[in-house]
């Protein structure tokens, strides 16, 4: 189990911190001051460091944030160290990046997002670790999915297919459908499985430190560069690179993509010297794509790079018969769920997708004082409609239509990209009145 150290005058984020990280399996240790923080990085092992940037009340410049900061990477110097800040210290925080730091949020922060850049970090850590012993990365947890729709049958499919070649996947579909786990998937059953899987969510990169975290920088490349900085395409290399969100990616990130995607060559911020890569890319996002192509917002030929497959993941509403397996999983060793409560699970619209039904689980095991979950345990609409919301209906309609457009009404290659059957797709087509234009 990997130990974050929480660093924070304040204690009741310390306590919100606890436990919203150990009901994801890291342990954690909790400091209120310097010295406290100090003290820790000194006597136990830690795999990534969470810290405010003020300590003492009535502070608000960020310099004992900046100070802790040195101090924990002179002790640990390969440790991520995560920059939670308000606002007014939002400049330092990107100085301190520029330093080394991993990434800064601010106050108050998305839990969600805050976990996938621990999640996202701790892997690169690892992988990192085990490049410089000379050692190869190879995960022990192939991801496990959890599939009795037809829909997900059939992109489990694909995704078997796509895994044995070298091509580069793009991945589609809602917010919390599993898109990190398909890419992990593929990588895990691709010849590059025994090397460095590196996650990089495009959406939480600044524009201004974009270049330096995917391709490095140098010592002195820029003020308070002190270490040469290891980008995540050099640290991929051999294995895969998962590019998440890359409908965010602005422009000027887009053109300096497309380069070592055609190439396979970079250089670091402040550097010279060319470095080569052998890097398969994953990529993923919930935009549409084409019509960001179609607004001038996203580069073409960077779509057609990124997009020799697409994988489409239908959210979790369009394939029911996974969400009682589903939640029987995430409750599964220390309860059960009644059968009411299942009843409840299976009427839900679920517009947070497989995320959502995991956080219900998750938060219904601690409320639930006993081993059987009840749907008094579950902080739901016992009365919810069984189908989506009109915006989401929406959604599917545009989606539906672009995918059909994008195959100019091949009804067959539509429906395998949208991971429905013919028929399915008809359905979807008569309900949504789509014509061909």
């Amino acid at each position: 189990m990997k130990r974050v150290l929480v660093v924070d005058d304040n204690p009741d984020i310390l306590d919100a911190l606890d436990l919203l990280l150990s009901l994801h399996d890291y342990q954690v240790t909790t400091a209120s001051t310097v010295k406290d923080a100090v003290i820790a990085a000194n006597n136990q092992s830690i795999d990534l460091i969470i810290q405010d940037m003020n300590f003492s009340q009535g502070t608000t410049s960020g310099a004992e944030g900046k100070s802790l900061f040195y101090q924990l990477r002179e002790l640990l110097p390969t440790t991520p160290i995560i920059l939670i800040t308000a606002w007014s210290q939002l400049e330092m925080a990107i100085e301190l990046v520029k330093s080394g730091a991993t990434d800064y949020l601010p106050k108050p922060w998305n839990d969600e997002k805050l976990l996938e850049v621990i999640a996202a970090n701790i892997n690169l850590k690892s992988s990192s670790h085990k490049q410089n012993q000379g050692t190869t990365n190879r995960s022990t947890n192939t991801p496990k999915f959890i599939v009795e729709s037809q829909p997900m049958k059939q992109l489990i499919a694909m995704a078997n297919k796509v895994a044995v070649s070298d091509i580069s996947v793009l991945i589609t579909g809602a917010n919390g459908s599993g898109k990190e786990r398909i890419a992990d998937y593929i990588h895990q059953h691709s010849p590059r499985q025994n090397y460095p899987f590196i996650k990089v969510n495009m959406g939480a990169l600044a524009s201004e430190l974009m270049e330096a975290e995917l391709f490095g920088a140098e010592k002195g490349a820029y003020t308070g560069a002190t270490t040469t900085r290891v980008g995540r395409f050099e640290a991929a290399d051999g294995g895969t690179l998962f590019l998440d969100e890359i409908g965010n990616l602005s422009l000027a990130g887009q053109m300096k993509l497309l380069r070592v995607l055609q190439t396979g060559q970079f250089e670091r911020v402040g550097s010279s010297e060319t470095i080569s890569v052998d890097v398969r890319v994953i990529s993923a996002t919930n935009s549409n794509l084409l019509q960001a192509i179609a607004d001038g917002s996203f580069r073409e030929d960077l779509y057609y790079r990124l997009n020799v497959v697409e994988l489409n993941l239908p959210p979790l509403r369009e394939r029911k018969d996974d969400i009682i397996p589903l939640a029987r999983h995430f409750v599964s060793g220390s309860h059960i769920l009644a059968d009411e409560t299942e009843q409840l699970l299976s009427q839900q619209p679920w517009l947070g997708n497989v995320r959502e039904l995991e956080n219900q689980c998750q938060r219904a095991m601690v409320l639930c004082n006993g081993d059987t979950l009840l749907p008094e345990h579950f902080m739901l609409d016992a009365k919810a409609p069984r189908i989506a919301s009109s915006a989401h209906i929406d959604d599917d309609k545009m989606q539906v239509k672009s995918v059909l457009d994008k195959h100019q009404w091949v009804i067959a290659r539509a429906a395998n990209e949208l991971g429905l059957s013919r028929q399915a797709l008809y359905r979807r087509i008569e309900k949504h009145n789509l014509t061909q234009e």
